[in-house]
């Protein structure tokens, strides 16, 4: 019988690795991330009448959010600064759901401006009574060389990234202890996983952010319901692109290039809920090859140098010479 046995694992070893190649060549989250997807609850059970607060909901992966929660049955929360944007998603919002004008709260905010946050969480919850999940999605990104950035561009990405998100974080979190359930989700980013040229402040601010919540997931552990959960995406069509700093705080960035190569919005917000409606504690959404990349730098830190080195170096020549270095350091071309 052990015969047998070792014989028929054998034989259904190479078909099972030969599977699940395949699936990781068609994937574009991580395995256990896949694997609610195929198995795990579904967004729209698990989070049909949750109250979610979305930060950065005016536009890219926030706005999408909130039109997957309202078709989801959430209540929502909106927040970002311009205001006028923010009642245009609602708009957008009340036309693709059931939801009524009452159970979404147009609330704007600014992160920079920590003096706020206190009386803004207090509104979020008088309006509701209660919040279920917080989406820490507001963020600006970068690019330009350090060489030549100014350090107020360093510290802007700080404090807004960075301590604007805890910030907030730190208002509304007693609300969820003292109920004992609660979801803390934060959007960072490729970048708080590893080093990107022309990130190196964004990429600081998101390495924060992964150290900052991994930490108070381990000073949560008496509220087993409370879930502290990081997003690392990567290249997504957004407009995080377009509102990036440069080697100035006020100069914007004049070429964009096409994002059609990236993982579009909609993917990545579906995989986000996904994620929250099954407990993930971390997130890694990305198309190949740059999925690969994420289990190489995980796994395999020393090739990982390697081929940051190589693409690193391509990228710099690109923005250096004018060229727009997103599109041609991550498309599937370079790899």
């Amino acid at each position: 019988m052990d015969v047998c046995l070792v014989s028929l694992v054998w034989y259904f070893l190479p078909v099972y690795l030969v599977i699940q190649t395949l699936r990781f060549i068609c994937a574009d989250a991580d395995f256990t991330l896949a694997w609610a997807c195929l198995v795990g609850r579904k967004p729209e059970a698990a989070l049909k009448g949750k109250v979610v607060w979305v930060t950065g909901a005016s536009s890219g992966i926030g706005e999408e959010l909130a039109y997957q929660l309202a078709e989801c049955g959430s209540r929502l929360l909106l927040s970002a600064r311009r205001a006028e944007e923010l009642h245009r998603v609602k708009r957008r919002c009340m036309e693709r759901s059931s939801l009524r004008n009452e159970d979404i709260l147009v609330l704007p905010l600014d992160l920079l401006d920590r003096t706020s946050h206190e009386d803004k969480t207090r509104a979020a919850i008088q309006h509701f009574g209660s919040v279920d999940i917080l989406i820490n999605n507001g963020g600006r990104s970068q690019r330009s060389l350090f060489l030549e950035t100014s350090m107020d561009v360093y510290q802007a990405l700080i404090e807004l990234n960075f301590l604007g998100t805890v910030s907030l974080t730190k208002q509304l979190l007693p609300h969820m202890t003292r109920r004992g359930t609660g979801s803390v989700v934060t959007v960072s980013s490729v970048a708080g996983l590893v080093g990107v040229p022309l990130l190196t402040g964004y990429s600081a601010s998101k390495h924060a952010l992964q150290g900052f919540f991994n930490s108070l997931r381990t000073e949560l552990t008496d509220f087993p319901q409370i879930l502290i959960s990081t997003v690392c995406p990567g290249p997504v069509q957004s407009q995080v692109v377009h509102n990036a700093f440069t080697e100035e705080v006020d100069k914007p960035l004049f070429t964009v290039g096409d994002q059609k190569y990236k993982m579009s919005t909609e993917r990545c917000a579906r995989l986000i809920l996904v994620g929250i409606a099954n407990g993930a504690k971390e997130m890694w959404i990305a198309q190949q090859p740059f999925l690969l990349f994420y289990y190489v730098w995980q796994y395999a830190p020393t090739w990982a140098w390697s081929i940051t080195n190589v693409l690193g170096k391509k990228r710099l020549q690109n923005f250096k010479a004018g060229l727009d270095a997103d599109s041609t350091y991550f498309t599937k071309s370079s790899y």
